[in-house]
């Protein structure tokens, strides 16, 4: 197969999952690879994603591996072989990799979950809200590069938008809907998108107030996306270095429970819709 010069993260999952099959069965590369009949630079590339692997590969390396979770393998072979070119790659070179490898991540996901403390999230977001805060975030951006991101971000939403969209819970704190990204009519209509996607059935929005007592969350913003098994979700969050992607068993369980925790906390849906609209009268 050809070699790839920049694996997607889907691409990268697919081949740290076979790296952990490798790693759970206590074989090291060269061992996996005399198994398998191949060399180990093979397989190195496998598992690095330089290199895609077929049905019949993927299935004798789950053989070899004595992984007997057929839930996994099928998975997995579904991500091996998928061979989608989504809208987001029109994006590839113009923007950076992790903007296209969120929208390929919340593409597949089955459900997805949001938490934010200072903004509105992404998904959720109007074009004036997305260009005040691009805009802001880089000031030095000429108007096309802000205009670019505005644009992708829009088109991020059709996950929550499309025929069959998957279920969306975003949990927002009362700062993030206080604090005005634009100015008082743009905050005012992005207050009103908000509650018009609550009204979805597929959509819950939890708001946390500012009154809450012993509270002490606010650095819990994250991006949870549900996988077809929960071995596979995938938790993003941003940091001062960039965006992080979080597969690791312990740290996704680590994180549904973190979520579980900031969704008790917050108040109902019916509350947060009644809490929102208090808001935007306010503006």
């Amino acid at each position: 197969m050809t070699t790839r010069r920049e694996p997607t993260a889907r691409q990268m999952r697919l081949a740290v999952e076979l790296r952990r099959l490798r790693s759970s069965a206590g074989l090291t590369a060269r061992e996996a690879a005399s198994l398998l009949g191949v060399s180990h630079v093979q397989i190195s590339h496998i598992e690095s994603g330089l290199t895609g692997v077929s049905e019949e590969r993927l299935r004798q390396i789950a053989a070899h591996y004595a992984c007997t979770d057929e839930a996994l393998i099928q998975t997995l072979v579904a991500m091996a072989t998928d061979r989608t070119r989504g809208w987001w790659e029109q994006y590839r070179g113009r923007l950076p990799t992790a903007y296209l490898d969120l929208s390929e991540l919340e593409h597949h996901a089955g459900y997805r979950w949001d938490v934010d403390f200072l903004h509105i999230p992404g998904l959720l977001q109007t074009e004036d809200y997305a260009r005040a805060l691009f805009s802001y975030v880089n000031p030095e951006f000429p108007k096309p590069e802000v205009e670019l991101r505005v644009e992708h971000r829009m088109r991020r939403k059709a996950v929550i938008e499309r025929p069959r969209p998957a279920p969306y819970e975003a949990v927002i704190h009362e700062a993030a809907l206080r604090i005005r990204v634009g100015d008082r009519g743009a905050a005012r209509t992005q207050l009103g998108r908000v509650l018009e996607l609550s009204e979805a059935r597929h959509v819950t929005v939890r708001v946390i107030p500012f009154e809450l007592d012993g509270f002490a969350g606010a650095g819990s913003a994250m991006v949870y996306a549900g996988g077809p098994i929960p071995k596979l979700d995938t938790v993003v969050r941003d940091g001062p270095h960039g965006t992080v992607f979080i597969d690791a068993e312990a740290q996704l369980c680590r994180f549904r429970t973190l979520f579980r925790r900031l969704e008790a906390a917050s108040l109902e849906p019916e509350r947060s819709r009644d809490f929102i609209h208090k808001l935007a009268k306010e503006l």
